[in-house]
């Protein structure tokens, strides 16, 4: 039997001319915006929720038909160049999002930053510049912001002025509001890659070297539990994917993150994303929430975008469990800030540990800490990889394997070189026992880093 056909939507009222009739004396931007300001609500309270069930031509062809009606109701007269600009603002507001449908599109632009309807700046290439696009007006601002959240479920207003969401093509939205954002709503956008950095792509931008890349391949292979620490926009979560990448394709994979981010390409993965509260304060599902029912879905890694608050505590106690080959990210700016990071994280689980059990914890839990940083020029860099030793007295002891030498700074460019210290990883017993061994040759400082000298003076000193 024919499915019945779906009824065509209800007869338009003809627009009537108002006391602002005559739009045909205001300037052109603000007479396009009144225009679509005006079709874009007749056509969202025409179709309502019927728009979820038509396609994307037939919402197209129906806008098409209430600007025209518009146009003629209040006589304004367009070119047909202008008609069919207007019209496509018009749909990308309606289908898409707006004036961002154009930054979204650019793969060179990696961050968008709206501080207001005429405010918007993107980052292309580590630098930052003014965007050649603005909003018609708050409300419109609004109008996109609202679109943006409601296709994750969520919601964003005066009671709830703070949300963090994300695009249909994953990319990572945080959205504040006023009362909260005293100069109007502000929007900021870290864009996702359609096709994911690979760790050649790290190699050839000089984010680390062939070296550094093949110790952490073999690193993940055995299993060791690692951290890739860094400050904001320094390429954790890039990093972090790349080294989900090295995860063998017949292991079971499962991701808690707040904004799923993450794009692995294995085949058994379960993405696990945390929910804010609702407006009477229920159903909200914490990072935490997710990393304890992690543990009960057997999972043979676990990777957690970053850990912020007391799910640490949780992590570790995972790594220390069996969950071994697991990774994370935290903000941090060196190795060592990076353990004292976690024993604070640690404390806000409510537990009421010693500092030593914390200490620990870390030890044990963790091998390997990656630390990337965003240079002056824009790029990133992994600045340390660190090994940690295990306790002594009552300290934690790191050992770095590899480092970056900044040697210079000059016409906006950054110059430095990555080299090994020359310390051999205590760990290389276990690459070596599970198949994953490394060239002892890759541990060996690069020539005039210092590191030769120092190597010398030390071993001068332990002979005297």
């Amino acid at each position: 039997m024919a499915p019945a056909p779906r009824p065509a939507p209800a007869p338009t009222a003809p627009f009537l001319a108002g006391p602002n009739a005559n739009l045909n004396e205001l300037p052109e931007a603000e007479r396009f915006s009144r225009i679509k300001a005006a079709v874009h609500d007749r056509i969202i309270g025409e179709l309502g929720e019927r728009a979820n069930d038509m396609d994307k031509e037939e919402i197209s062809q129906r806008a098409t038909e209430v600007l025209d009606m518009y146009l003629s109701s209040r006589r304004i007269g367009l070119a047909t160049e202008a008609r069919d600009r207007l019209l496509g603002a018009l749909l990308a507001d309606i289908l898409g999002f707006g004036p961002l449908d154009l930054l979204l599109a650019d793969d060179a632009i990696s961050d968008i930053l709206i501080n207001g309807p005429n405010k918007v700046y993107i980052e292309r290439a580590g630098k930052m510049q003014r965007a050649a696009i603005k909003f018609d007006s708050e409300g419109h601002l609004m109008q996109i912001i609202s679109r943006i959240v409601t296709g994750v479920g969520r919601r964003v207003d005066e009671s709830s002025p703070m949300v963090d969401a994300r695009l249909p093509d994953g990319s990572r939205v945080n959205v504040i509001i006023p009362p909260l954002a005293v100069k109007g709503a502000s929007v900021t956008i870290r864009k996702f890659r359609r096709d994911p950095l690979q760790v050649t792509d790290l190699v050839n931008n000089a984010t680390l070297t062939k070296e550094m890349a093949d110790f952490l391949k073999a690193c993940v292979n055995a299993r060791m539990n690692i951290v890739v620490a860094g400050g904001g926009a320094s390429g954790k979560t890039t990093t972090l994917n790349v080294l989900s990448s090295f995860i063998p394709h017949d292991e079971r994979i499962i991701t808690v993150e707040d904004a799923a981010e993450l794009q692995l390409r294995q085949v058994h993965v379960i993405n696990l994303e945390s929910r804010p509260s609702n407006v009477e304060g229920k159903g909200g599902v914490s990072i935490r929430d997710l990393v304890i029912n992690t543990l009960r879905m057997r999972p043979d890694r676990i990777v957690v975008g970053e850990v912020r608050s007391g799910e640490a505590l949780d992590m570790l106690q995972a790594m220390n469990t069996g969950h071994d080959g697991s990774l994370t990210t935290v903000h941090s700016n060196t190795p060592k800030d990076t353990i004292s990071r976690l024993e604070t994280l640690v404390l806000m689980a409510g537990m009421e540990l010693p500092s030593r059990a914390i200490r620990e914890q870390i030890a044990s839990a963790i091998n390997i800490i990656v630390q990337q940083s965003r240079m002056r020029d824009g790029s990133r860099r992994v600045t340390y990889i660190s090994e940690v030793l295990g306790i002594e007295g009552d300290q934690i002891s790191l050992q770095d394997i590899f480092v970056y030498k900044q040697t210079g700074y000059e016409n906006g460019k950054v110059s430095g070189f990555h080299t090994a210290t020359g310390a051999m990883p205590r760990i290389m017993e276990v690459l070596v026992s599970t198949g994953n061994e490394v060239p002892v040759t890759y541990f060996d400082p690069a020539p005039n880093s210092g590191y030769i000298k120092q190597k010398r003076i030390r071993a001068i000193a332990e002979a005297a």
